[in-house]
């Protein structure tokens, strides 16, 4: 994400650009504080939850708050030290690199859409695979069953400066368990909480 996603979790104004010149404002205040929906989030992690691609710790830090030992990875400093300055643990960490507890994890989360990281939802889902425990769970956050699973090149805008292009994923509700399946999930159930689609997926006990 670079230095644009950090600036704008300064509070700076940048925008998500995408390959035909569409550009939407990047929300990253939102990010910060409670949106509809985290409670239900929130209810479905059990000890130890992983929040792969963390941002500020909105979630991190809540579940700390909670008791419940809680691990964000983010690829941007800025967002692991927001994380810690809120009161969650946090860890400067690629997803696909090497992760702590690999193996062990209760729960990992995929909220905010990150299920779109890496451009290619069946490699991070394998992945992601890796790294719960037998019968582990993941909470991902996906797009309402009308909107089309699709990859799209995208890159970060701020005025005239740019960001490298990278791909992200969007998936659709009506297409999460077929990749959850397919990338060796046991199960997957998914419907809306509060405005939001989470899918719960389950590896094999």
């Amino acid at each position: 994400m670079g230095q644009i996603y950090a600036d704008a979790l300064g509070g700076a104004s940048a925008e998500i650009e995408y390959v035909d010149g569409t550009r939407v404002v990047l929300e990253a205040a939102r990010w910060f504080e409670p949106i509809d929906g985290d409670e239900a989030i929130l209810a479905r992690c059990a000890e130890p939850t992983l929040d792969i691609g963390s941002g500020p710790g909105r979630l991190t830090a809540a579940l700390a708050r909670r008791g419940v030992h809680a691990l964000g990875i983010d690829i941007t400093p800025h967002a692991v030290a927001l994380t810690r300055r809120a009161g969650g643990f946090a860890l400067l960490r690629d997803v696909f690199d090497e992760v702590p507890g690999s193996g062990r994890w209760a729960t990992a989360l995929l909220a905010d859409g990150n299920i779109g990281i890496g451009g290619d939802p069946g490699a991070l889902l394998r992945r992601v695979r890796q790294l719960v425990r037998p019968g582990g769970t993941v909470v991902a956050e996906v797009e309402p069953p009308g909107v089309r699973s699709r990859v799209d090149r995208v890159r970060l805008r701020r005025g005239a400066a740019v960001g490298e292009w990278f791909g992200w994923a969007v998936v659709s509700a009506a297409d999460i368990e077929r990749v959850a399946l397919s990338s060796g999930f046991t199960s997957a159930g998914c419907g809306p909480e509060r405005g939001r689609w989470l899918a719960v997926l389950r590896a094999a006990g």
